[in-house]
């Protein structure tokens, strides 16, 4: 599996002729104003978080594969199999109050090569609830949102640090570059340097203990 990050909490992860694509930003974002660019490949799969901000809403921005096709968009909670995946999607919310201020928030937990992947989205509750830990825990990796209108750095940090990834990969700190720096200190990998990809196989997780993976956003 190859794992490319496109900014804010868009992620490609690909393997063999599959690629899955993760809160690909709507065509309205401005990405240039946070020195990215927009995500340019084919997907078969495009899973949304929540369509409340243009960063995360992208469902017809990615071209699906093969002349006239269009990706399969999955947005919000239930279980879902789309060519041969299996995937989870987990009620959230996106801030400290049930979601009265910023809506809901779907995490995704999924199956991809054998490899148990978990993508918060812009998850932002105040302490993760016994039964989102439940249906989380023992993921492989983890896309974790370290900065927000309702997260910052040190409760992004205690909250990975409870779901036993073996990988934590953080995500959504384009609008503040110290949060990076801030989410390292608290999680113990502040000399992690960034990679432009992740190639990773299940072999490859089995004696891993719980590790920081930065990576570069691709250009």
């Amino acid at each position: 599996m190859i794992i490319t990050y496109y900014g804010v909490s868009c992620f490609k992860a690909q393997s063999g002729e599959t690629t899955l694509a993760f809160d690909p930003p709507a065509k309205e974002f401005n990405a240039k104003e946070f020195g990215l660019k927009p995500p340019r490949f084919q997907a078969d799969i495009v899973l949304i978080s929540h369509g409340r901000h243009k960063d995360h809403a992208g469902r017809d921005t990615l071209p699906g594969k093969g002349e006239n096709k269009k990706p399969f968009i999955i947005e919000g909670p239930g279980e879902y199999e789309v060519k041969g995946v299996q995937v989870a999607g987990v009620k959230s919310f996106h801030d400290e109050s049930e979601g009265k201020e910023l809506g809901a928030n779907t995490i995704y937990i999924l199956e991809f090569e054998g490899v148990k992947i978990c993508h918060m989205g812009d998850f932002g509750e105040a302490k993760l609830r016994p039964e989102t830990k439940e249906a989380i825990d023992g993921v492989d990796i983890l896309f974790m949102p370290i900065y927000g209108p309702a997260n910052n750095p040190q409760k992004a940090a205690k909250a990975a640090a409870q779901l036993g990834a073996k990988i934590i990969i953080p995500m959504h700190y384009h609008a503040d570059k110290k949060a990076l720096k801030n989410f390292l200190d608290e999680a113990g990998g502040c000399d992690t340097k960034p990679i432009e990809k992740l190639t990773i196989k299940k072999k490859d997780l089995a004696e891993k203990k719980a590790e920081v993976v930065v990576l570069s956003p691709a250009v």
